[in-house]
């Protein structure tokens, strides 16, 4: 399979509607104070770059970056679409957002992610990249229904 990476501004419907749907599940399982999930403008507007993955035009994922501090990032609203899960899109994404913060001057990268068993397959790609768990950063604070990791460049 092979697809293509790049920055999207969230103008493509199913880019919207895949930050929509991601949003949506995150709230249908999360209470709201452990929640974390960002629609597309309030990524956009917090200065997050937000990527797609497509298969012969086909959106198959997205991820984000947002910038924070000097040197250090948060990967945001990973999400890979049913049809795609499996294939290896999540982990193109995950090391194309990587490779795009070290050009970028971040040295490190951090998430927050669910510790529930919906998260297992996550979290499981996250640590084989490198990625360790970690206490909560920025503004986020302790959350049973939250793991939190983090990962040098």
């Amino acid at each position: 399979m092979v697809w293509e990476i790049r920055l999207d501004d969230v103008s493509a419907a199913d880019t919207r509607a895949l930050v929509t749907a991601h949003v949506s599940r995150m709230r249908e399982n999360t209470p709201p104070e452990s929640c974390h999930a960002l629609d597309a403008d309030a990524l956009l507007d917090g200065g997050a770059l937000l990527w797609s993955a497509r298969v012969e035009g086909e959106l198959a994922g997205i991820g984000a970056l947002a910038p924070w501090g000097e040197d250090a990032g948060e990967l945001k609203s990973m999400r890979v679409t049913e049809q795609f899960l499996g294939q290896g899109v999540g982990r193109a994404i995950l090391r194309h957002i990587m490779n795009e913060a070290r050009g970028r001057g971040i040295r490190s990268l951090w998430l927050e992610t669910g510790s529930g068993d919906d998260f297992l397959a996550a979290r499981g790609l996250y640590r084989s990249e490198g990625f360790v768990e970690c206490g909560p950063f920025g503004s986020y604070r302790p959350d049973p229904l939250s793991t939190f990791m983090m990962r040098e460049l």
